[in-house]
């Protein structure tokens, strides 16, 4: 079944074909309709000020007289002929039931041409609607990813420029650390002898601060880069120069892309401004046919995106490279200076937590021997609230006891009698607790002595370390080389 309304789909009656000489009179002013047909205005949506007006006129239909009447015959009253009737004929030429139904099927052939012809309008503007709408929406939609497009070239643009200043920066470091490089080969000979004398001294620590803490391993870890530092330093000088080489063809690259994006991004950008009421618009016939793109979305972003990788690369490799040279130059410059630092800081830190662990080992022994002092004191209050609930316990008892001596039916298991043996129960398992109590405390109280022996031993370990640390190897470590001389400026 066809549902109304459907501009595509929806099958229209056709009504019956009129004579060609017989074309209605039609027009557009409203008297023409009147005592004709009801008048029923359209919907503001449904008017159609695209039809014609000459469809519009309602049929003028003036009767005539019938050919053989008198007074058409110019006979008046009198002079009319009499009436001969006919029904002598068998057969009449049509019936009323006849002219009933032809009556009927006009009628209803009117009614299915006019609903034809309103679901055709309304399907009509409703198609014009929509096509003006989907136009409208396509267009929007252009617009959109013209402008997502602008947003894309911009995000590339500001990518590649970001990645050209910090490839430039780069170039430059690099060209400036393998300068400073070449000036700083022979400055590797100075902190050895300092690292070493830590590492003696620190062998005279005692008990359980002997350990391979973190100021060791930084110790071990700055003999080992110094002695390592003349042999790397003339490998890495060749590698410098081979990189300079890599990174200026990266950076030629990305700036003959970059200029592309500008040139695009000003296309694109004056289409996406471009309305319909814009100046220097006009028409390209077969414009859409030409395709003269050589790549995709993919691909478009996939080559810049290889430009700035490649790049990144050649970046990250410098960079690597300048930080290797920094490494070599700890012992000259960074890697000295820096492991320099740290082995200062692992000091500083393994001093400071020296110094709180002394300073804790003082707090607690003095909240040991204050504790010790208040378990001593709970001990003492403990027994003494067990000889408290001795007299409780004996009044419960006795209460009891007297009342057993109730003469016949006076012994009633009332609620005083079940009170005094739930107070007895509960006085008992009260004393109970408390000697457990006064049992655990006493055991706490000769972990407390233990635990202050212990305190006042690693008291005397925490001072002589930290004498190691702060006095003698802070000590030797003022004498470091001066950073001018370690970075090579000299």
């Amino acid at each position: 079944m066809e549902l109304f309304g459907s501009p595509l789909t929806a099958t229209y009656a056709h009504p019956r074909s009129t004579p060609t000489k017989f074309l209605p009179p039609i027009s557009t002013m409203a008297s023409s309709y009147k005592n004709h047909f009801p008048y029923n205005p359209l919907p503001q949506s449904f008017s159609l000020p695209w039809l014609p007006s000459t469809y519009y006129k309602t049929a003028a239909i003036n009767p005539n007289l019938a050919p053989f009447s008198r007074l058409s015959q110019g006979l008046t009253p009198s002079k009319m002929l009499d009436f001969v009737s006919n029904r002598t004929r068998v057969f009449t030429r049509y019936t009323p039931d006849d002219w009933y139904r032809s009556n009927m099927t006009n009628y209803k052939e009117s009614e299915t041409s006019r609903r034809n012809a309103e679901r055709l309008r309304i399907d009509t503007s409703c198609m014009m609607q929509d096509k003006y709408q989907q136009t409208k929406k396509t267009q929007l939609e252009s617009t959109k990813n013209l402008g997502e497009r602008v947003n894309d070239i911009e995000f590339w643009k500001s990518e590649l420029c970001r990645e050209l200043d910090e490839m430039i920066g780069e170039t430059n470091a690099l060209t400036d650390m393998k300068k400073r490089l070449e000036r700083a080969l022979a400055e590797t000979e100075a902190p050895l002898q300092v690292s070493q004398e830590c590492l003696l001294h620190r062998e005279k620590r005692m008990g359980i601060d002997l350990v391979r803490d973190d100021v060791e391993n930084q110790l071990f870890t700055e003999v080992d880069t110094i002695r390592s530092c003349q042999k790397r330093m003339q490998q890495y000088l060749d590698k410098a120069k081979d990189q300079l080489v890599s990174n200026r063809a990266a950076q030629h690259e990305m700036e003959k892309d970059l200029a592309n994006k500008q040139a695009a991004h000003r296309i694109d950008d004056k289409c996406h401004h471009l309305r319909n009421t814009s100046n220097d618009i006009s028409y390209y016939r077969g414009v859409e046919r030409v395709d003269a793109t050589i790549s995709v979305p993919e691909s478009w972003a996939k080559f810049t995106d290889n430009n700035i990788l490649r790049s990144q690369r050649e970046r990250a490799a410098s960079t690597k490279l300048r930080d290797n040279i920094k490494n070599l130059l700890v012992v000259t410059a960074n890697e000295m200076w820096h492991q320099f630092n740290t082995v200062n800081v692992a000091f500083t830190n393994r001093i400071t937590e020296t110094a709180d662990a002394k300073s804790e080992i003082r707090t607690h022994l003095a909240k040991t021997l204050q504790e010790i002092f208040q378990m001593e004191m709970n001990i003492e209050a403990i027994r003494k609230a067990i000889r408290d609930k001795g007299p409780l316990l004996k009044v419960a008892q006795t209460r009891l006891d007297e009342r057993t001596r109730r003469p016949n039916m006076e012994l009633c298991r009332d609620a005083a009698q079940l009170r005094l043996v739930n107070e007895v129960y509960e006085i008992d398992e009260t004393i109970q607790s408390l000697q457990q109590r006064l049992r655990d405390a006493e055991d706490t109280l000769q972990v407390l002595f233990r635990a202050k022996s212990v305190l006042e031993h690693d008291l005397t370990i925490k001072a002589n370390s930290l004498f190691i640390d702060q006095e003698k190897c802070m000590g030797m470590r003022k004498t470091f080389p001066s950073t001018v001389r370690l970075l090579g400026y000299v």
